[in-house]
Formats: structure tokens, C-alpha cells, sequence
């Protein structure tokens, strides 16, 4: 299905190009929906959580992920309480470990301002630590069924693909679109047809539309060195600064630059003198 619009400057869809837009999306949704465990989610903690785990990792990784979470951390009282290891040991394998100590953080300012109990509002949840344009209207949207509309980067593509705009269409222009073909009452169910559709369906491969982002390579990147650090200390109550040094002497910049960035990022700290010769670093308690 393609839905011509003009490109030089793009217009908003008539009502008949949205009724059949809208009609294609729920008609392979009814086929091909997916079954996931945070979709019958209805606390916005909850979404919040599936979300963070989805960002930039494929939805079967992150099933016992996110199942072991709910279990350890059912809401956000008890994960602002819990010591960062358990948090970081539980998103090991995920990636960008930064993310979990973002949702920690929102948690402890959920608990501290809004009795544990996050936000309704995309204006509130943005306000908040890891949250960012489209999780705080695809919270709500999932979890409230609200009538607000999320451009995360499948639904960019269909938007593109299925109108026919410019990939550099930019963000106010995909967000308007995504704004007109909402279906009313529908937000929950029209976003996971979406993703599914994007997924399974209209793809970046199919497509040939990638990204706004792209990944630079993993392995040997600082990112990388990164994750290698924080399993080094996952492993070991404290590590010595010069064995890290040592071992990852490789890396760009040099691992004490790493350390720098996550002692920055209060993620680890410096125990038994310092910073000085024969300092040990360890997950910050």
C-alpha cells in the first residue's frame, strides 16, 4: 500500500487516505499481531520499563529480560531502594547499562514526587530522567490507551514508505502525520499494529529507509570497553584501576578516560585511597 503525497511540500492526508491507512495497518494486525508479556501491562511503570529495554534491542531478547525484572522489581518503590549491582547485573546482556541507572534514577523521583506512581501526562514524563519525545507518549498510549501519537524509528519508516515523503522529512512533519492517522480510542492497539507492521512487515531491509541513527561498529569501541569494565566489577567486589589499565590498554583514549566517563555518570567509584596509585574501583554502593 502506498499512499501518494506530494513531496516538494508535504500535505496532510485526506480523510480517505487515513480510513484506508488505518484500515491496512488493523487488517495485518489482525493476522499477525505479536504476543508479548508487557502488552497486557497496564501500569505505566511497567510500559516504562518495556520501553527502555526496547530501545535498540530486538523484542526476543528482551522477554526474560524484562520478565525478571518485573519479578525483582515490580514497581518503582523497590527498584529505587535496590542496590545498583542487583540493577546492573539484571540488565546484563541488554546493553547501555546507562539506561538502567536512568530508570533507577526515575524512580527515586517518582517515589519522591509523585508517591510512586509515574506520571499521566507526556509534558510530566518527559520531565523525567531516560525519558525522552517518544517514550513519554508511548508510555501513556500503551498503558492509558491515550490519545497521543509516538514516532519511534518503525513508525518513521511506515510513515515515509506509505506516504511517500522525503527521509529527511523532519520530525514536526512525521509527527503531524502520526497525529492525523491516529485512531481515535484506539492509541494501545493502533501502536502495537504499528510496530508489528513495521517489524514484520516494513521492514528497513524491505524498504531501503534506515535509521536517522546509525550504530557505529561495537567491538573495540569505547562503548564497548565500556560494557567490558562494568563486568570486570560485576564479577569482583573492587578491581584495581592499574589492572583495567593493563588488561584494556587497547583502548581508545585509554581506560582511565572510560573510568572518568562512568565515575561522571555515578555509576562506580573509587574505594581505598583515592584516586591515587593502587586505587580500587567498584560498582557504586
Amino acid at each position: 500500500m502506498n499512499l501518494t503525497i506530494s513531496t516538494s511540500a508535504p500535505s496532510l492526508p485526506c480523510k480517505e487516505q487515513v480510513r484506508l491507512f488505518q484500515e491496512h495497518i488493523f487488517s495485518f494486525y489482525q493476522l499477525h499481531r505479536r504476543s508479548f508479556p508487557w502488552r497486557s501491562a497496564l501500569s505505566r511503570y511497567a510500559v516504562m520499563v518495556s520501553e527502555v529495554m526496547l530501545q535498540q534491542t530486538q523484542a526476543e531478547r528482551v522477554v526474560p529480560k524484562y520478565l525478571e525484572w518485573m519479578r525483582r522489581f515490580p514497581d518503582p518503590g523497590t527498584l529505587a531502594v535496590a542496590p545498583l549491582r542487583d540493577v546492573l547485573e539484571l540488565w546484563s546482556g541488554l546493553g547501555y547499562n546507562s539506561r538502567a541507572l536512568r530508570l533507577q534514577e526515575c524512580a527515586r523521583l517518582v517515589v519522591a514526587m509523585y508517591q510512586g506512581e509515574l506520571p499521566a501526562t507526556p509534558r510530566e514524563l518527559k520531565a523525567l530522567p531516560g525519558i525522552g519525545e517518544y517514550s513519554c507518549r508511548s508510555i501513556p498510549a500503551f498503558a492509558d490507551n491515550l490519545n497521543v501519537a509516538a514516532v519511534d524509528t518503525n513508525i518513521r519508516r511506515i510513515l515515509i514508505h506509505e506516504f511517500s515523503l522525503p527521509e529527511e522529512s523532519p520530525q514536526r512533519v512525521l509527527q503531524a502525520f502520526a497525529d492525523l492517522v491516529l485512531p481515535e480510542g484506539r492509541s494501545r492497539d493502533w501502536h502495537n499494529a504499528l510496530m508489528d507492521y513495521g517489524a514484520l512487515q516494513l521492514t528497513s531491509k524491505r524498504t531501503g529507509i534506515r535509521a536517522r541513527s546509525r550504530q557505529s561498529k561495537f567491538e573495540g569501541s569505547r562503548r564497548w570497553y565500556r560494557g567490558r569494565v562494568l563486568q570486570e566489577l560485576l564479577r569482583e567486589e573492587a578491581v584495581p584501576l592499574e589492572v583495567l589499565e593493563s588488561k584494556y590498554r587497547e583502548c581508545p583514549g585509554g581506560i582511565s578516560s572510560v573510568v572518568d566517563d562512568l565515575l561522571r555518570d555515578n555509576m562506580v567509584e573509587f574505594v581505598g585511597g583515592g584516586a591515587a596509585g593502587g586505587v580500587l574501583l567498584r560498582i557504586r554502593e
